[in-house]
């Protein structure tokens, strides 16, 4: 194999290039040092793991602490493809690997996994030290604008303005279309369609709604907890939903967020994709349960029961035990409830239009964030192309991919760090196993 610390050569030429050092390709890089391959790891931005540090509102929720099976049903697309990958490296070997590398982390609420001390910065250290413990090289600032493969001499290159760098394996892992002020623009998917490869249909996910009720306006910044959303096409009255989920969620100047809508986001925009649809044309309803642990009956007696105790209170007050304060005059209006009635003069029509509200308060989605708000890239390099035991690209051998730029995502929660650690990690392994034949 190459030797890298020759004078004059070790900047351009190792066994293995890397290009793109966020999760997956440190992983990678690192995997195939760790075997005995030199590796350079090459970086557009000033700094490796721009991505990570962002993650989590910057705490970095690097993994979800389930077994595999569990892991599975959180795989929005193509998870069959990560069975191989995920059975040699699971969420049990990323937590072994960070705390063996000097960052211990903690499981909160969903099985979520952040590092102890709340900072994602500490990930990236663990990774680069992970990294540089290897002897894999990292290169920082080098731009990569094209890479190509002369099967001539077996021999892939990537190109910079000013340099060139070769190897007889190259791993391309510079993520998707999300959050491009991190350095993901799409290099790696223009690279792939020219090279020939089926790249899929590309969408921003795990995105907040837009919504056409103005109303979301006036709730800006409220939370809400322990609720359920329903996602259904208008047209469609059937008792199946496109999505349901119990969670939280958040009202922004335009629609809603929060976890269980940027969940819910992934699943829509897989319906659409698979539909051809656009939002306007699948007219969306996101129906919110408000109190989704009482039927209707049962939310009825408690509602009762509120108004007895508020009689003589008008009904903008009789519902604060009920509701948050800025919820209660949208409900009112939607019940068709005047909000300076007086609760004993409330009628039992009145009050089962309030219950059916409380069940079923109506938003019409328009349209999702775009990538400057996405955590995700769903679609990329069709699975098809790519051997899922190696990461190599089946019809151009010595070529992986891995990480964000596949046609692999799933829902909040570190599912979508483990899938980059994961694919990352079965690259780097790939390329050494191709390099010794």
């Amino acid at each position: 194999m190459t030797d890298t610390n020759r004078q004059g050569s070790f900047q351009k030429s190792a066994d293995v290039i890397v290009v793109g050092a966020g999760a997956a390709g440190m992983m990678a890089a690192a995997r195939a040092a760790s075997m005995g391959c030199s590796v350079l790891l090459l970086e557009k931005n000033q700094k490796v793991g721009r991505k990570i540090g962002i993650t989590g509102k910057g705490r970095c929720n690097l993994t979800n602490n389930c077994d595999m099976r569990e892991f599975m049903t959180h795989v929005v697309n193509n998870p069959r493809f990560l069975y191989s990958s995920l059975s040699r490296f699971a969420p049990a070997d990323m937590i072994a690997l960070m705390e063996e590398n000097g960052v211990p982390v903690k499981t909160e609420r969903g099985r979520r996994v952040f590092p102890v001390s709340d900072r994602s910065f500490d990930v990236i250290d663990g990774l680069l030290g992970l990294v540089k413990r290897s002897g894999a090289r990292v290169l920082c600032g080098r731009n990569v604008d094209s890479i190509s493969f002369d099967p001539g001499r077996n021999l892939f290159t990537a190109r910079t303005g000013s340099e060139q760098f070769s190897a007889p394996a190259m791993i391309v892992t510079t993520g998707g279309l999300s959050y491009p002020s991190t350095g993901s623009t799409g290099d790696g998917l223009r690279w792939a369609s020219h090279l020939g490869l089926d790249v899929t249909d590309c969408r921003p996910s795990l995105v907040p709604f837009t919504c056409r009720e103005l109303w979301c306006r006036e709730l800006m910044g409220l939370s809400l907890k322990n609720i359920s959303i329903r996602i259904r096409r208008e047209e469609d009255h059937s008792s199946k939903p496109l999505f349901s989920e119990f969670g939280e969620m958040l009202f922004t100047h335009f629609g809603v967020s929060g976890p269980v809508i940027l969940s819910a986001s992934s699943f829509i925009q897989q319906y659409l994709r698979k539909k051809h649809l656009t939002y306007e044309q699948a007219g969306l309803v996101l129906s919110i349960d408000l109190k989704p642990a009482l039927d209707k009956e049962t939310l009825d007696k408690r509602l009762i029961r509120d108004l007895e105790t508020y009689h003589n209170s008008e009904m903008r007050h009789a519902l604060e035990d009920l509701l948050p304060k800025r919820l209660i005059s949208i409900v009112l209006k939607e019940a068709d409830v005047r909000p300076n009635k007086v609760a004993h003069d409330l009628t039992r029509e009145e009050r089962q239009r309030l219950v059916d509200v409380l069940k079923d308060l109506p938003l019409h989605i328009t349209g999702c964030g775009g990538y400057n708000e996405a955590i995700i890239t769903m679609g990329g390099v069709s699975v098809k192309e790519i051997d899922p035991s190696t990461m190599m690209v089946k019809t151009i051998p010595g070529l992986f991919m891995a990480g964000e730029m596949l046609d692999v995502d799933a829902v909040t929660g570190g599912y979508n760090l483990q899938i980059a650690f994961t694919t990352g990690r079965a690259a780097g392994e790939g390329a050494a196993r191709f390099l010794k034949g």
